[in-house]
């Protein structure tokens, strides 16, 4: 027999009544547990959701570098400060503006190796309306990753130009066109490209060529193109130039450029880079003082009156020895010409010439002709200015002003020169016989026809024809060894 004890459920202690009585008291059922699920799940999502929002990409912000004026080394000091900090900031891209007739070869190939190595993208732009990217400026806006350009400018006239001249490719000759048989026009033969005037500029215009073929293979743009432009110095608009894919945007404005560069790809070293620029933030990265000052030394005006006035300082402190200030002067303004000159296109018949005209005209100064070395040194002066700059390379060349005050400024150094030297001539002479014979003397001691005078400030022994007394004046008549042949003054004078 089972005991009624045996046949009774087992309970737990803490829980007096089964699971499931447990769960109907409660409520807690199967669904309670489904929505529970239910609800961990969609915070879950909503939690997700807000986390994506956040991790949205903001638009990059990107630094403006300006490209004004000339190209020369202050330029490319510029630009590798300014992509640097970019860099430094964590800019996004950097905005070239381009605005230059041109410059010289050796600091846009600097600039051009800058923006190649840089590893953020340089999107250039042609702006205002009115600028324009020619000479080395094609060459820049050749070698940024996005080329732009604002309505109504321009780029090309990428001819380089040879210092000391060269003359440019002559073009082929124009030819008849003979009629045929028929009497229809026939079209001339093909006739060879006429070769250049020298191999200098052959060699230039050849390498030129090819640099920026290679920069239009660089950046997917037309190197047929690029090449008229150095060959035959042929420029385009901005709308042309797109369509000559010469560039990809036309942008009015900034905004503009920003919003039609978002979304493009672009090769940035060996990767494939999205631009992300609609809406971005751009500063604007001022030049520091150090560029100021390396742009105004280099400026072919300022270096030119640096090295007249170290010249001149030096010569007027060889002339008056002790002055100090001319010298210190002219010390330091020869030493920051030659500094500047070094980074320019100087020719050096200009600077030969204009160093035998100031080599004259110091000789004028120490060795007077009456205007004879003078007047050429004048001349050599004037046509070494002249030619010091290449005047061919835009930027590059002395303003005529700064010239002729330059020369009027030597003519004015010659002539108080000239007049010193004459009034030198006519001054009377402050030291030797000369001088002794002018001056009366006193008679100091006297016996018989031989005694002591007192003449300049000093004691002689003196002889004279007749008698004279102590304190009388007397003339001096000549100079035998240090005895003084003296005179009364009323005595008539005596020929020695």
């Amino acid at each position: 027999m089972t005991s009624p004890a045996a046949t009774m459920p087992m309970r737990h202690p803490r829980h007096p009544l089964p699971p499931a009585a447990c769960a109907r008291r409660s409520g807690w059922d199967g669904r309670g547990w489904l929505l529970l699920v239910m609800l961990m799940l969609t915070l879950s999502l909503m939690h997700g959701s807000g986390r994506a929002a956040d991790t949205t990409p903001a638009p990059a912000s990107g630094l403006q570098l300006d490209i004004e004026g000339a190209i020369g080394p202050a330029t490319t000091d510029y630009l590798r400060r300014g992509l640097a900090e970019a860099q430094e900031r964590g800019a996004g891209f950097v905005l070239l503006r381009i605005d230059t007739p041109g410059g010289l070869v050796s600091s846009m190939r600097d600039i051009n190796r800058l923006i190649l190595a840089a590893p953020i993208p340089v999107i250039g732009y042609v702006a205002p309306g009115g600028a324009q990217a020619a000479s080395a400026g094609t060459y820049i806006l050749y070698a940024t990753h996005l080329a732009a350009m604002a309505p109504g400018t321009n780029v090309g006239a990428a001819t380089p130009v040879s210092m000391g001249g060269g003359a440019p490719p002559r073009p082929p000759a124009e030819r008849p066109i003979d009629p045929d048989a028929d009497g229809a026009p026939r079209a001339p033969p093909a006739e060879p490209e006429a070769p250049p005037a020298d191999a200098g500029t052959s060699k230039a215009v050849n390498d030129s060529v090819a640099y920026l073929r290679s920069l239009a293979q660089l950046r997917g743009r037309n190197a047929d193109w690029a090449e008229r432009a150095v060959r035959e110095a042929e420029s385009l608009p901005a709308q042309a130039a797109l369509a000559e894919n010469v560039i990809e945007i036309v942008a009015g404005s900034t905004a503009q450029l920003l919003a039609q560069a978002d979304g493009r790809e672009i090769r940035l070293g060996e990767e494939s880079v999205t631009l992300q620029t609609a809406g971005a933030e751009i500063e604007h990265f001022e030049p520091d003082w150090r560029t100021q000052l390396l742009a105004a030394i280099t400026n072919p005006n300022l270096a030119y009156i640096l090295l007249l006035l170290g010249i001149y300082g030096i010569l007027f402190e060889l002339m008056s020895p002790g002055a100090i200030f001319p010298g210190a002067l002219g010390g330091i303004a020869l030493l920051t010409a030659l500094f500047a000159l070094n980074m320019l296109p100087i020719t050096f018949a200009g600077a030969g010439l204009l160093l035998l005209g100031v080599a004259l005209l110091v000789a004028e100064a120490f060795t007077p002709s009456f205007g004879v070395l003078g007047i050429g040194g004048l001349v050599a002066f004037a046509f070494g200015s002249v030619m010091l700059f290449d005047g061919d390379i835009p930027g590059f060349a002395l303003d005529v002003p700064v010239i002729v005050l330059a020369a009027v400024l030597s003519a004015i150094l010659l002539v108080v020169i000239l007049a010193s030297v004459v009034r030198s001539h006519r001054r009377r002479k402050t030291t030797g016989d000369e001088d002794l014979l002018a001056h009366p003397g006193t008679v100091l001691r006297w016996r018989g026809t031989h005694g002591q005078v007192q003449a300049h400030g000093e004691t002689w022994q003196a002889r004279a024809e007749q008698a004279l007394e102590p304190g009388q004046q007397v003339r001096i008549v000549s100079r035998e060894g240090l005895t003084l042949v003296v005179a009364a003054d009323d005595a008539p004078l005596q020929s020695t």
